[in-house]
């Protein structure tokens, strides 16, 4: 397999629990058993999610939503962890939308999203004992190519899209939280931070970085100062 930037990538379902098992065996083969970083980001219900009363939403989407978004964590989480627990050390991070209780408009899209909270903190506590942590972690307005595409721009002018949503000037690159995963991982105290869910802003002012542009987006405090007065 072609190396990439340092990665190695693998085409896996992580619906298929036999597809997982299989790549915890090649990391076994291959690296040595040597996990440091679990990151669970799988989703795929944009598409599925209708933002309406729940009983009015396809039955077959927001279950198709659970076993998108918690489903395929706990598959991945099952074969990947024990990884780290053999070595005694390593990070679980569960990316949701949003680390407050705050109702997310969507019952199944809701429901995926705080449930990725409930995973980190289930898992943190089994894990505790092994030395290996486990936090939720959360994205501010993501800059993501989905979220261009969806406004017509691309990252080199992005900002011609404030025009038609003015909190899009508060919005991050993924790369800024894939930052906040890196300040985690190196973190020789981030078992004081096992269980709890974070935020990629609000990191960054803690452990000091920035976006790929050089910004320094904080959405929660944005969210509470310029849309309802509370966390995003």
């Amino acid at each position: 397999m072609a190396s990439v930037e340092g990665g190695i990538p693998v085409r896996v379902d992580h619906t298929r629990s036999s597809q997982v098992a299989a790549l915890a065996e090649q990391i076994r083969s291959e690296q040595g058993g040597r996990l440091d970083v679990l990151v669970n980001d799988i989703w795929g219900g944009d598409p599925l999610t209708e933002w309406r009363p729940f009983w009015e939403h396809s039955l077959e989407n927001g279950l198709r939503i659970q076993e998108l978004a918690v489903g395929t964590h706990l598959i991945t989480s099952w074969h990947l962890a024990p990884l780290m627990v053999g070595r005694g050390r390593g990070l679980v991070v569960e990316i949701t939308d949003g680390h407050t209780a705050a109702y997310r408009g969507s019952l199944f899209y809701d429901l995926a999203k705080a449930s990725a909270i409930r995973l980190a903190l289930g898992q943190a506590e089994d894990l505790r004992g092994h030395g290996v942590a486990a936090v939720a972690l959360t994205p501010g307005f993501l800059r993501s190519e989905a979220m261009l595409d969806h406004f017509g721009v691309t990252e080199a002018n992005w900002r011609d899209a404030i025009e038609r949503d003015r909190h899009f000037a508060a919005s991050e690159t993924p790369r800024f939280v894939g930052r906040a995963v890196a300040a985690l991982a190196a973190d020789r105290r981030v078992m004081q931070r096992s269980g709890r869910a974070f935020a990629s802003g609000e990191l960054a002012q803690e452990y000091d970085f920035d976006d790929a542009d050089g910004s320094r987006p904080n959405w929660p405090a944005y969210f509470r100062e310029h849309v309802t007065g509370v966390d995003g």
